[in-house]
């Protein structure tokens, strides 16, 4: 049985996850962290993405573009105020912990 993600897939669920946050913000639900469930890391994005909860668990040899620098807290996709558990864009619905990491990482400018 296949248990890795094929790149199309990774991105029918990205392109999924760019269109429901929109909506998730203009049906006035509030994205505050403290009412998301916190990301699984056994969730099949999460695994497409490798994410991690502590960037310093990330697999630097399959993420070679992965520096210990890189943190879910001054990743610009981020939502929100630095807190522990935050919104991500990339994850509707989902908290990811501050010291996080996945291969969607992009520095706040």
């Amino acid at each position: 049985m296949k248990s890795s993600i094929t790149r199309r897939e990774m991105l029918q669920t990205l392109g999924a996850g760019a269109l429901a946050a929109p909506l998730l913000l203009s049906s006035g639900q509030s994205l505050a962290s403290d009412a998301l469930p916190q990301l699984d890391l056994n969730d099949p994005l999460a695994k497409a993405l490798g994410y991690v909860h502590d960037t310093t668990k990330a697999d630097a040899v399959k993420y070679k573009q992965h520096k210990p620098e890189q943190l879910c807290v001054n990743c610009k996709l981020v939502q929100g105020e630095a807190k522990e558990w935050m919104p991500c864009q990339l994850f509707p619905g989902k908290a990811v912990h501050m010291n996080g990491w996945c291969v969607g990482y992009v520095v706040k400018a």
